[in-house]
């Protein structure tokens, strides 16, 4: 009930009523006027309650100095000595202060509900009589079968029992490629089945790999330690500071006034204003930039970043699959010939690899045959006719058990495509091998500058990739990124990122998928690509590109600095003017009233100061 109440007199509305019945209070003041009742006790309520709430909290459950506890001494002190309008006035900046901050750290709470909702609500179950039924999740049990069709989500972690496939599993594990599955193999629950119709058995259900992402995620949001603000800092020692000043001016010269006039003046509104004003101005400089910066204390941590880790695709790369190499290997064909066999095929089919080689005859130019008797094999590949002529596609496996020989030269360009981690669609006309097509993901044009951008302010990279070893060996080498680590499923990059944290490394993360959020939670600072980038990992995230550019993370580290140092400077200002204040307040030269004036001043440089943020070329 208090905290409702404190939330609700910390809106903006309500905000903006205490900041009219001040006006009110001091019209009345200026013309001289002593109503009966003076307004100013409506902004003491309204702004004073939350801060005097904040003070004490803090105080007695997290025993620390904030603050909120100096604002509270002030207000109580000058409501003492009759001064409502000085308490009035540093409670209404106070709440303006806070309100600034909040705006900065609106943090999307979507990301858990999404993830939920990756799993279906319903399966077809396939009862022994080979009936089959649309059941509710809730009701499957480990070993039932469920049928799953071309297009639908896997919904449990089973083993297939019957047919093949492909299952993009980007979701899970951010591999680029679908992945062939057949009996035996096993799939997971919030995995996509792409083409062919599967049975699966069920081996799990509640405790699913999804499921456990979900809660990695979870405890990465509750395990997260908060970014100690720089103002709270200085809190501790200006609290004690203030009293012990105020206490000894009354005991020197006997007048409270003076004591009282020294709180108000030392009361840090400039100080509150120092950051989030400098963070809005920087977010709005991002802003211009194609950067949303979710977080004011994330872009503080940015620049102690000293080790920025990447996923692999869609981050590093465009996550765009295109034909890399087009071989012939057997006489008298030309690498245009397999481009024009395996287009002509493929165009029928569904499948990713497909649609890349399609798209490269597309560009090519290349006319393509027309093709009679086509069949896909889900999982394999594609075959057909041209005239009396048989054609296939398909992995190795596939066009060996077509009865296709693999002569030595395709074999050894096999050999060498597979060590840089390419996918491969063999391409065989009358029942001789034609040649191979590879297929990868294409790094992005900035990877290779960003990485040397951040090499030299002194950051490490890392990638962490779900790809396979050699695939990830290959790209670091052609990206210039010396530290790897393959292979990885989701809970594998938080487990990384927890063991660089315990060693002292402050973490930059940087993902696009679904499989990243965990990762990205779990980071000091979440990056995600924000076009291409899974709405989850953008929830997961503190900091979301929408331009999709990765140059924008060492630009991130170099505005985090350059708003640290605008914030320590606006610091500067407001402690020279509260001593500046304070001189005045015991020599007797300043009242309440003007005291507060006075350190209005240093509220106003602060706020001219982080506006000059916005505009900075970085």
């Amino acid at each position: 009930m208090i905290k409702k109440m404190i939330e609700f007199l910390s809106g903006g509305k309500m905000t903006i009523l205490s900041a009219v019945f001040l006006l009110i209070s001091l019209g009345f003041m200026f013309y001289g006027v002593e109503p009966a009742f003076n307004p100013a006790w409506l902004t003491v309520f309204i702004s004073g309650t939350p801060i005097v709430y904040k003070a004490f909290y803090k105080l007695i459950y997290c025993r620390c100095i904030s603050s909120p506890l100096l604002i509270t001494t002030a207000m109580i002190a000058a409501i003492i000595i009759g001064e409502l309008f000085a308490a009035g006035e540093v409670a209404l900046i106070m709440a303006i202060g806070e309100l600034l901050e909040d705006a900065t750290v609106d943090k999307a709470k979507r990301g858990l509900g999404r993830l939920l909702e990756l799993t279906p609500t319903t399966a077809h179950k396939v009862f022994a009589n080979g009936k089959e039924e649309t059941v509710m999740l809730k009701d499957i049990q480990k070993g039932d079968i469920l049928r799953v069709l071309a297009g639908e989500t896997i919904p449990a972690d089973g083993v297939i029992v019957k047919g093949s496939t492909s299952i993009n599993q980007a979701t899970l594990t951010g591999e680029s490629l679908p992945v062939d599955k057949t009996v035996g193999d096993a799939v997971m629950a919030g995995t996509v089945n792409y083409y062919g119709v599967i049975e699966m058995q069920v081996e799990n259900v509640q405790n699913t790999y999804l499921q456990k992402m979900i809660n990695l995620v979870k405890k990465a949001e509750n395990e997260k330690a908060p970014t100690q603000k720089i103002v709270d800092k200085w809190a501790a020692i200006l609290v004690p500071s203030a009293l012990g000043v105020a206490v000894l001016t009354y005991f020197f010269t006997g007048e409270i006034i003076r004591a009282v006039t020294v709180l108000v003046v030392f009361c840090p509104c400039a100080l509150v204003l120092a950051t989030p004003t400098s963070i809005m101005a920087a977010i709005g400089q991002a802003a211009k930039r194609g950067v949303l910066i979710k977080s004011g204390a994330a872009l503080e941590e940015m620049g102690r970043v000293d080790t920025a880790v990447f996923d692999k695709t869609g981050t590093l790369t465009t996550g765009e699959i295109v034909v890399s190499d087009v071989i012939a290997v057997a006489e008298n064909m030309t690498a245009e010939n397999v481009l024009r066999f395996a287009a002509s095929i493929e165009k029928y089919s569904e499948h990713t690899l497909a649609k890349a080689i399609v798209r490269k005859a597309a560009t090519d130019k290349v006319k393509l045959y027309d093709i009679d008797a086509f069949k896909m094999y889900a999982g394999k590949g594609v075959c057909g006719k041209i005239d009396t002529h048989s054609l296939i596609a398909g992995n190795l496996n596939f066009v060996q058990e077509s009865g296709v020989a693999v002569n030595e030269t395709a074999q050894k360009a096999i050999q060498k495509i597979s060590k840089q981690g390419k996918a491969l669609v063999l391409v065989a006309y009358d029942k001789q091998i034609s040649g191979i097509i590879a297929l990868a993901d294409t790094i992005r044009h900035e990877t290779t500058t960003t990485l040397a951008a951040l090499e030299q302010q002194s950051v490490n990279t890392l990638l962490l990739t779900g790809d396979n070893s050699t695939t990830a060996m290959q790209f670091a080498q052609t990206a210039g990124i010396r530290n790897v680590f393959a292979d990885l499923l989701p809970d594998d990059k938080v487990e990384k990122i927890i063991s660089l944290q315990k060693d002292g490394h402050i973490v930059c993360m940087t993902g696009d998928g679904v499989n990243d959020a965990p990762a990205l939670k779990t980071a000091n600072v979440g990056v995600a690509m924000g076009n291409i980038g899974s709405d989850i990992a953008i929830d997961a995230a503190d900091i979301a590109l929408i331009n999709d550019s990765i140059e924008s993370v060492p630009y991130l580290k170099k505005l985090s600095l350059l708003t640290v140092k605008t914030i320590k400077t606006n610091i500067t200002i407001s402690m020279t003017l509260n001593f500046l204040g304070i001189a005045l307040s015991v020599s007797g030269i300043l009242t309440p009233v003007t005291g507060a004036i006075m350190h209005n001043l240093g509220s106003v440089l602060v706020v001219l100061n982080a506006a000059r943020l916005y505009d900075r070329d970085i």
